[in-house]
């Protein structure tokens, strides 16, 4: 019984190295950024809208889009900070 086992466990634990650990460090880190932004950080959002941090809420940010344009949108939506050198 526990011969025809291991394959299956092998599997699961070839799934859970490959697969869910990385996925996880991932989240962490992306966690981890939203977490440390701040008013006057360059972003770009997961639709493709590049601006800056003007005002942060509990569940949201504000973000200056344009000289008049402030938008908010969802701390979620933030893909992750825009590149010095892209700038401009």
């Amino acid at each position: 019984m526990l011969v025809s086992m291991l394959p299956m466990v092998a599997i699961v634990v070839i799934f859970y190295f490959l697969l869910v650990m990385p996925a996880r460090k991932r989240q962490k880190k992306m966690d981890a950024m939203i977490a440390n932004l701040k008013n006057g950080d360059r972003v770009i959002t997961s639709s493709g809208i590049f601006g800056t941090i003007a005002g942060i809420k509990e569940n949201s940010f504000h973000l200056k889009i344009s000289d008049q344009v402030k938008i908010e949108i969802a701390k979620s939506a933030i893909a992750g900070l825009q590149s010095e050198e892209k700038q401009g």
